[in-house]
């Protein structure tokens, strides 16, 4: 008797579904066939109206959409079907417009229980429901970010930064072309910041080769600014050279001291 692992068909199927150039054919064939249904089962909920009272797109469309946009990465792709997954489970009405608080968060714990039964490995689990979790973080940046903010930003990402900001890039599928651009514009923005935020703080760890208790003690200096300006020409040359033999960096320093003090 050969026994059939569901699991495993299911989630090599799912993988097919979402990888290539252009996965959105075969994802609506999946759900007009009802195999979606089965393969994961939360996904057709979200075939719905966002909102009922303006009418926007639904959410499985918008879901779809996104998952084309996004380069062939299995976990960003994952990451892009799942993103929107919490959505029919937090969906209320406040004020006369529809809201989904917290989805991001139930989404998550969503896609961690389907990829697990699917029989995804540790790490694929991990990193996609991460993302799913991370996925509505940029929403305010145009608001105005401190640097604490980006940096917060940045290091709730981790090793998965590039990859959240993939997924939020190909989040935006409006028709306007000037919103479109406007978005792109602002992450270009924000990871320009997260750049030089760490150069910066790369910069501010950095330490001379040798620390100012030996500097004094090498030019038998007492304590002062003469000892700040030779540890600040110390830290440049340690940047443009690397590090050098005690032997040679004591001789550039000697060389240094005497023709400055």
């Amino acid at each position: 008797m050969i026994i059939v692992d569901a699991g495993r068909t299911h989630r090599e199927e799912l993988c097919h579904l979402v990888s290539g150039d252009n996965p959105a054919p075969r994802l609506w064939s999946a759900i007009d066939r009802g195999r979606m249904a089965e393969i994961v089962p939360e996904l057709p909920d979200l075939q719905m109206e966002q909102d009922p009272i303006h009418r926007h797109k639904d959410v499985l469309a918008h879901t779809i959409a996104v998952v084309a946009k996004t380069p062939d990465d299995l976990v960003v792709r994952l990451a892009a079907l799942f993103h929107d997954i919490g959505k029919p489970r937090t969906r209320s009405y406040e004020h006369g417009e529809v809201t989904f608080r917290h989805h991001e968060a139930v989404g998550a714990r969503m896609t961690r229980k389907r990829l697990t039964a699917l029989g995804f490995d540790e790490r694929t689990v991990d990193y996609v429901s991460e993302l799913v979790r991370l996925s509505g973080r940029f929403k305010g940046y145009a608001s105005g970010w401190s640097d604490a903010a980006v940096r917060r930003y940045a290091r709730d990402a981790g090793p998965l930064l590039g990859r959240l900001n993939q997924l939020v890039r190909s989040d935006c599928t409006t028709r306007n072309l000037q919103r479109e651009a406007d978005l792109h514009r602002q992450i270009d923005d924000l990871e320009c910041r997260i750049s030089e935020l760490a150069e910066a703080e790369r910069k501010a760890a950095e330490r001379p080769q040798i620390d100012g208790e030996a500097v004094m003690a090498h030019l038998g200096l007492p304590p002062g600014p003469d000892v700040g300006k030779a540890l600040a020409w110390l830290l440049e040359l340690k940047r443009s050279e690397g590090v050098l033999s005690t032997e040679e960096l004591l001789r550039r320093l000697d060389r240094w001291w005497a023709e400055n003090q």
